[in-house]
């Protein structure tokens, strides 16, 4: 069986995460939580590095013949102002732990805490990956560069991420797809400037961005299968001078979605062909320019549903639900290409904490019921992954 975390050992994972949640930093600045996370492991007597500027690889060593598995944890904040007024709230003006990444690294360390103290019992290696900037511009990949999955050499990887749909002493172990690919998408409309009151005398771009963006729409209502997943979003919109000049640029960007790959690699062309139809009929110049983000994130088939048979095996009070994909992004992703992965979800949805608000809300908070079954999962895949009781891809 794995066992409930000891009652101090959960008293210190919430102290950590208060301490990170009230010291918030952006992707590749996360100085003070990487000194953080160094300390603790210092204190654990494991041995770590530092890659991609702010990560850190730490390795615990089992005293037993095993696999080689990764546990990864992002530590990033996003740049918005908190406002749940809870009293570990963010002291940094404009910067908020909105996702959970603070939970996710207290998380991690309580895992390591645990791990660590039985290594004599521990079969294979146990890799931490303390990974920066999750939500931009993308730590994993610089990790993976730097050596992060080499150093014991990683068979398999696994991480947590907090979630809002379900409450505490629930996760969700989905097999396949889990999370969507994330490309941007900046198009400008070039026309004509004049006059309002004399428009056959210009070339307004504002009507034809208009009509772009609805005929964008049709790649996601008509030019898709209706049972895979696409999004295609315009999300800002900049042109004109004022109410009676016609514009003569128009600025706009968005985002790209979707889980299937291919359906991601068509979106590119079928995007070309309509803005620049649409910008021909309404006589105006486009120029568009894509750029790649995250791929999808996919859990290895045979290692998410055999994690799963053995949590319910050895952690029952631990419910396990299979919840639906997401149309959000992960660069968690990188690590599940490189070597089998699963992305496991934790409950932290309660309405008496007030965790009830989506995460990259300003409002966003857990309930801090979920870290011990967060640091239980966790090691389950350690114990279970290091002692080859977990399938992966042959």
């Amino acid at each position: 069986m794995i066992e409930e975390p000891a009652q101090p050992l959960i008293e210190r994972v919430v102290e950590l995460r208060r301490t990170i949640h009230r010291h918030p930093e952006l992707g590749f600045e996360e100085y003070e939580t990487a000194a953080l996370v160094e300390r603790e492991l210092d204190m654990l007597d494991i041995e770590h590095r530092r890659v991609a500027k702010t990560g850190i690889v730490g390795v615990i060593r089992g005293a037993r013949e095993g696999h080689v598995v990764a546990l990864r944890a992002d530590m990033d904040a996003l740049p918005l102002t908190e406002r749940t007024g809870l009293p570990y709230a963010s002291e940094i003006a404009g910067k908020m732990h909105a996702c959970g990444h603070d939970a996710h690294t207290a998380m991690l360390l309580g895992a390591a805490r645990v791990l660590q103290g039985m290594r004599e019992q521990l079969h294979g290696s146990v890799v931490l990956l303390f990974q920066p900037a999750e939500e931009g511009p993308g730590g994993a990949e610089p990790m993976i560069a730097e050596g992060a999955l080499d150093d014991p050499r990683v068979e398999m990887a696994a991480m947590l991420h907090v979630d809002p749909r379900i409450g505490p002493g629930e996760i969700s172990i989905t097999p396949g797809p889990v999370n969507a690919s994330a490309d941007e998408l900046y198009i400008t409309v070039r026309g004509k400037g004049g006059h309002g009151a004399y428009p056959h005398t210009a070339v307004d771009t504002i009507p034809a961005a208009s009509a772009i963006v609805l005929a964008l729409q049709n790649i996601a209502a008509r030019e898709t299968d209706p049972l895979k997943s696409v999004v295609v979003t315009i999300g800002t919109i900049a042109g004109g001078y004022r109410n009676n000049v016609i514009a003569d640029e128009v600025q706009m960007s968005g985002t790209l979605r979707a889980h299937d790959p291919e359906v991601r690699e068509g979106l590119a062309a079928r995007v070309h062909r309509i803005v620049e139809n649409v910008a021909a009929a309404y006589n105006v110049q486009a120029e568009i320019r894509i750029v790649r983000g995250y791929p999808p994130v996919v859990n290895d088939v045979p290692l998410a549903e055999s994690l799963a048979r053995y949590i319910a095996a050895h952690a029952p009070e631990i419910r396990v639900h299979r919840l639906a994909p997401t149309m959000g992004a992960e660069d968690f992703a990188y690590f599940a290409r490189a070597v089998p992965g699963v992305h496991v979800r934790l409950g932290v949805r309660s309405e008496a904490a007030g965790a009830i608000h989506p995460g990259h809300s300003a409002e966003f908070r857990i309930d801090e019921a979920a870290l011990p079954v967060g640091v239980r999962t966790l090691v389950a895949f350690a114990v279970a992954g290091g002692s080859g009781a977990l399938q992966t891809i042959p």
